[in-house]
């Protein structure tokens, strides 16, 4: 078995996932949400497995390199940490209910991986660019600040929903569910606080890489650019919070704006902007 396949099964894997987290939302089901979490960190289990395995292909093709460096690997290693911070995160709070957001864009970000035309699977030599230690430490820390980012948005989402249903009764199912909308603040905050982190040491690790591949530690690349655009939003949402004493739905709103950002810095810049970072789309 290669690593095509284990990352294959993982794509539909998380659909299920998503499936059995959102009909237990739908249907007023608590007890379908602990297969939910069964099935994300089984999955979990053997997208690891698969990350592995491609690493080790690598090797034995000659030219073995950490599986970070191209934009199927990528996809793949995001997904990942997506849902291995979720994971951690479920199992803190004691919520389930929210599940459906990071297996859903786990789910999708693996199936553009694994089925958009553009996008090639295949394992390649390192461009010398590439060739750097910097390389694990800058795209691992940096999505990791992602992966807290795509579940700020998530809570931010259930935040605004809770919010603009607050005028109507809910069922007593939705509540034991849902989590209220003081929680979902504090759940966003503490995300956002963990994602700026990460990509606060993501932007320096970064930094140091540049210098090293090409004499520079900042050179206003577009991904360099939208990345301090992204870092300036969520400074913003923590400073706004701290300082001003922001709460709700324009802390919300921002996160949601921050996330755009992230999509944009990652898929935008790539796709509609050229610069260094351009052979991360092949």
């Amino acid at each position: 078995m290669n690593s095509s396949v284990l990352l294959g099964v993982t794509t539909f894997a998380y659909l299920l996932a998503t499936t059995l987290y959102l009909a237990g939302i739908t249907f007023h089901k608590p007890r379908w949400l602990p297969w939910g979490t069964l099935c994300a960190v089984g999955t979990l289990l053997v997208q690891t497995a698969g990350i592995a395995l491609r690493w080790k292909e690598s090797y034995d093709l000659g030219f073995g390199h950490a599986p970070l460096s191209n934009l199927y690997e990528s996809l793949v290693f995001g997904s990942w940490v997506l849902v291995l911070i979720y994971v951690v995160f479920e199992k803190k709070i004691g919520q389930r209910a929210l599940g459906f957001v990071p297996c859903g864009i786990a789910f999708l970000a693996m199936a553009y991986a694994s089925f958009s035309p553009g996008v090639v699977s295949t394992i390649q030599p390192l461009v010398p660019a590439l060739k750097s230690n910097w390389l694990i430490a800058h795209v691992v820390t940096c999505f990791m600040g992602y992966g807290a980012f795509a579940i700020s948005f998530g809570l931010s989402v259930a935040y605004l929903w809770r919010k603009k249903k607050a005028e109507r009764p809910l069922s007593l199912a939705t509540n034991s569910l849902i989590p209220g909308s003081r929680e979902l603040d504090e759940f966003n905050y503490q995300m956002v606080l963990f994602g700026f982190f990460w990509l606060s040491i993501g932007i320096i690790t970064g930094s140091v890489w540049a210098n090293s591949a090409w004499g520079s530690y900042w050179s206003w690349d577009p991904k360099e650019t939208w990345s301090l655009i992204t870092w300036l939003i969520y400074a913003a949402v923590l400073h706004a919070r701290a300082v001003r004493g922001w709460r709700g739905p324009r802390v919300a709103w921002l996160s949601v704006a921050g996330f755009c950002s992230v999509l944009f810095t990652y898929f935008g810049v790539n796709f509609l902007l050229s610069g260094l970072h351009s052979y991360a789309t092949k």
